[in-house]
Parts: structure tokens; C-alpha cells; sequence
């Protein structure tokens, strides 16, 4: 016959387990105590990444949209808006960003056989888009802008770019990404996030945040800087 504990077992019993209950939970606390930073860190994974990029694009399309609105009105304009615009895309979206898709993205749909004539198409438009920023860093300059022929070479060039990276982009951020995302998974994601962070600390003309200023100083040479102006005035 099982022997049962006497009352003084019963209570040491109690003691111990209590006791080990009370590590368990302090070595729980430290755990989730060590987790919470990281949680609480603010992380953008490598698609992210490349669509906030797309934001500093799409606020230089509107200031090439803007230019092209005062050009064709006839109506005063500096260069240097426009030239310095140009000089963004191609270092920080030609030469950095379209150059990341081009090396990391594109060619795992095309290895795969996903997406194959989509990716073509959006490759023909990266080209195309830096014959197009030649043109426009050559002709953003006060000699330009003061001869009728050039600067409706320079309105030609800025409207054509505009109307290919709107769609592009769109469909990088809605087609693209999120298929990429279900190609290659979670564990290549987090690696291609480092990558990108490291190759963005090494830009010599600052990442992300500097070119959200930069972009923010053309808008304010502009006058176009305040979001609310460009609420309608609806009755």
C-alpha cells in the first residue's frame, strides 16, 4: 500500500513547488522582459523598403508635374528645382533603388518563370527612364529654360517620364512586391533587410530620411510644400 505524506511533507512539498512556480514566472518576466524591445523595435521589411523609396519618387513626379505647369503657362522658373530633382532620381532611385530590383528582385521571378513578361516590361522602363533623366539633367539649365525649343524638349522629357514611373511604380507596389513576398518567404526577406539597411549607411549622399529633406526643400522652393493647398474647395 502506497504510504500517503504526513502533514509536514505536504507542506515542504508545497513550499518547494511554490518556490520553483516563483522562478519559472522571474525567469518568464525576463524573457518577455528581453522580447519587448525587439517587438517594440521599429522594423520596414525589404519590400517596404522599396516602396517608401517609391514615395521619394512619386513627390519628385509632382514637382516635375509642377514644373511642367509653369513652363507651358509661361510663367517664371528656375532651373535648379528641376536640376536638382533629376540629380535624386538618378542617385538615390536610378542608381540605387532600380539597381536593387534589378540585382535582388528580378531575377528571382525570372529564375522562377513568374511574372516573366512583367518584369521585362518594368527592366524597358528603368532604361528608358535614364535616357530620360539625361535629357532633363541637359536641359535644366538657365541657358535651356530661356529658348522656346529647349524647354518644350525639357516639358517633353519630364511628361514622359511622369507618365511611365506613375503605372511603374503602382504596379511595383501592388503586383510585384507582394508576389515577391510569397516567392521567396520570410527567412530571404529578413536577409535581403539587412542587406538593404547596410547598403543605405553607405550611400555617400544619404538614405532615405536625407532625401525625404531634400525632396522637402525642392517642394518649399516651389511653393508647393503645404499638403493642405491642395485640398479642393468643395461647397
Amino acid at each position: 500500500m502506497r504510504k500517503l505524506p504526513t502533514d509536514p511533507e505536504r507542506r515542504s512539498f508545497l513550499r518547494q513547488a511554490a518556490g520553483a512556480g516563483a522562478a519559472l514566472a522571474l525567469v518568464g518576466s525576463a524573457r518577455l522582459a528581453r522580447a519587448k524591445p525587439k517587438e517594440a523595435e521599429e522594423e520596414v521589411s525589404a519590400t517596404e523598403d522599396l516602396m517608401r523609396e517609391h514615395g521619394i519618387l512619386r513627390r519628385l513626379l509632382l514637382v516635375y508635374g509642377e514644373a511642367i505647369h509653369r513652363l507651358e503657362a509661361k510663367q517664371e522658373l528656375k532651373a535648379e528645382p528641376i536640376a536638382h530633382s533629376a540629380q535624386i532620381i538618378r542617385a538615390f532611385i536610378e542608381d540605387y533603388h532600380e539597381r536593387d530590383e534589378e540585382q535582388y528582385i528580378f531575377p528571382r521571378f525570372q529564375k522562377a518563370g513568374k511574372m516573366v513578361d512583367l518584369v521585362g516590361t518594368l527592366l524597358q522602363q528603368h532604361q528608358a527612364g535614364r535616357k530620360l533623366t539625361r535629357e532633363v539633367l541637359r536641359l535644366a539649365t538657365p541657358a535651356a529654360l530661356s529658348g522656346a525649343s529647349d524647354r518644350q524638349k525639357l516639358v517633353e522629357s519630364m511628361r514622359q517620364f511622369v507618365r511611365m514611373y506613375e503605372p511603374h511604380s503602382a504596379r511595383e507596389d501592388t503586383v510585384l512586391f507582394p508576389a515577391f513576398r510569397e516567392l521567396v518567404g520570410g527567412k530571404e526577406l529578413d536577409k535581403l533587410k539587412d542587406l538593404f539597411e547596410d547598403k543605405e549607411k553607405a550611400l555617400p549622399g544619404g538614405g532615405f530620411e536625407k532625401m525625404v529633406i531634400e525632396v522637402a526643400k525642392i517642394e518649399q522652393s516651389l511653393g508647393i510644400h503645404d499638403l493642405a493647398q491642395f485640398t479642393p474647395k468643395l461647397s
